[in-house]
C-alpha cells in the first residue's frame, strides 16, 4: 500500500472500520450499504462510500462490491489498527493498564540488511547515546505467532527511543523507534535489547528485529527454527 493511502486514514476512517468490526467484520465479509453506515457515522452516503473506499486502499479491508451493498471483512492490518486503538484507551481509562506488551514467535534469517544499517555512524553514535550502548553489527528476526502479530499493535502506546533519520553527502536515511525488551528463551533471558522498528522497512507486521550489545544467537543459543519470547517494556 502506498504511504498517501495510509495517510488518508484518521479518525474518521477508523470509526468505519470499528463500525464494520462491530458488525462482525472481524470473523468474516458482512454486508455494509453506503446508506446505513452513513446513518450511524452521521455523514453523507457519499462521504461514507469515500471512508469505505480509504479503508480499502489502505489494506484495512478487503470489500466485493454486490448490487445492493458491499461485502466487508477486516484484514490483518485493520485488525492491527483496531486493536492499536484499543490499547491507546486503556492507557487512558484503566489505571493498571498494561505497561509491557509480551510477543512469540520463531527465529528467521533475515536478509542481511539489518547488518549493514546497524553500523551506520549516523545510527550508531545514536544508539550509544540514547540506548547505552554499541549494538551488534547485525538483528536477530523473529516471524510472531498470529495472536502476536495482533498484540504487536499496543507497542505503540509505549513510551520507546526515538532514532532520528540523517543523511550524508549519497542519500538521506529514515527515522526509527527502538522499544525495550528482554528476550526470553528456554528459560534463559537477555537484556538489554531493543525492537527496532524503522519508518521504511521490508518487513510486514508479523516480522520484528531485535538489536542488541551482543550477538543474541549466540548468547541464548538460538537456530532458525526456535521459539523466543520476548517482553516489551516502557522506557
Amino acid at each position: 500500500m502506498s504511504e498517501s493511502a495510509l495517510a488518508a486514514v484518521g479518525y474518521d476512517e477508523l470509526a468505519a472500520l470499528k463500525f464494520v468490526a462491530l458488525e462482525g467484520g472481524r470473523t468474516g465479509p458482512v454486508k455494509v450499504s453506503c446508506s446505513g453506515l452513513a446513518e450511524r457515522l452521521d455523514a453523507s452516503t457519499q462521504t461514507a462510500s469515500r471512508r469505505l473506499q480509504r479503508l480499502d486502499d489502505a489494506g484495512y479491508v478487503d470489500r466485493d462490491v454486490v448490487s445492493d451493498g458491499q461485502w466487508i471483512s477486516l484484514t490483518e492490518a485493520g485488525e492491527t489498527a483496531l486493536h492499536r486503538e484499543y490499547a491507546d484507551y486503556r492507557r487512558i481509562f484503566e489505571d493498571d493498564a498494561e505497561t509491557s506488551v509480551e510477543l512469540s514467535g520463531t527465529v528467521v534469517s533475515g536478509m542481511g540488511e539489518g547488518r549493514h544499517y546497524i553500523s551506520l555512524s549516523g545510527y550508531m553514535e545514536q544508539f550509544e547515546a540514547r540506548l547505552g550502548y554499541e549494538p551488534f553489527a547485525g538483528t536477530l528476526n523473529v516471524e510472531l505467532d498470529e495472536e502476536s502479530v495482533r498484540s504487536r499493535a499496543a507497542m505503540s502506546s509505549l513510551d520507546a527511543v526515538p532514532i532520528d533519520g540523517w543523511e550524508d553527502d549519497e542519500r538521506t536515511f529514515g527515522p526509527a523507534t527502538c522499544y525495550a525488551a528482554t528476550v526470553h528463551h528456554d528459560g534463559d533471558s537477555f537484556d538489554p535489547a531493543h525492537i527496532i522498528v524503522p519508518e521504511r522497512t521490508h518487513h510486514d507486521e508479523s516480522n520484528v528485529e531485535l538489536i542488541a550489545p551482543a550477538k543474541l544467537r549466540d548468547e541464548l543459543g538460538l537456530d532458525d527454527g526456535d521459539d523466543v519470547t520476548v517482553a516489551v517494556e516502557a522506557v
